[in-house]
């Protein structure tokens, strides 16, 4: 079997981060993982439902045009019925395809229920569409982000790939001026005290749960700007 690209290391130098904080993460990874599995298709179902009409009334979804999101795996709360209620509004919806090996960012490209899609290494369909449609991150209003855990200030535990991490790196930048929402969606349960922290990690400024909407202060400032058509 090919290399996962999840274990593609994140070039940052190794001893920013301590061994029990990555045993720690990795404990947490195991343990979230495990816990959301074993949720019933039913409960995953309705915790997803929930999670869309909490997004769908909020304001800032509202002013937002293009939007990206992702398809679930390992148990994730699935985006779906938000998607297609996006559709219905109007809005320009996006799905992320991993780049090459040497490369591993995030290109995000158009999605609609027609859109050709193939799964990854992962089994998580992608959109197969010319690089030409490709959407740049700094260009979408809101990008919704898959998670493992996050806690209370807003800091988001992924898979481990840090194939988000990489992408959004740029957006931390003074000179970046403009940047897109980003919102974890995760179910409730994702929910820890307190992430232990790499300096690679960029954080979320607000989560949509299947109990809500929350926002949170972060070092991270979005640019308010109109939209982009």
């Amino acid at each position: 079997m090919p290399a996962s690209p999840w274990r593609i290391p994140i070039p940052s130098p190794p001893h920013l981060v301590s061994d029990p904080q990555y045993a720690e993460r990795r404990r947490l990874r195991q343990q979230i993982r495990a816990q959301r599995r074993r949720l019933s298709a039913s409960d995953r179902a309705q915790r997803s439902h929930a999670a869309a009409r909490a997004l769908m009334g909020d304001a800032r979804l509202r002013a937002s045009h293009h939007i990206a999101a992702f398809l679930p795996n390992d148990g994730e709360i699935d985006p779906q019925p938000l998607l297609r209620q996006l559709l219905a509004a109007g809005k320009q919806c996006y799905l992320p395809r991993i780049g090459r090996r040497w490369q591993p960012r995030l290109q995000f490209l158009p999605w609609t229920p027609t859109t050709p899609l193939r799964p990854n290494l992962f089994q998580i369909p992608e959109p197969q569409l010319p690089p030409s449609t490709r959407r740049r991150v700094s260009d979408l209003d809101l990008l919704l982000l898959p998670l493992v855990a996050f806690d209370a200030t807003g800091n988001r535990l992924g898979m481990g790939g840090g194939f988000y991490d990489r992408t959004l790196a740029h957006l931390q930048q003074r000179n970046c001026w403009r940047r897109p929402l980003l919102i974890g969606m995760a179910f409730a349960i994702q929910e820890v005290e307190a992430l232990p922290l790499a300096p690679w990690d960029v954080p979320l400024q607000g989560v949509v749960t299947d109990t809500g909407m929350r926002w949170f202060e972060t070092g991270y400032a979005p640019i308010s700007i109109t939209p982009l058509r």
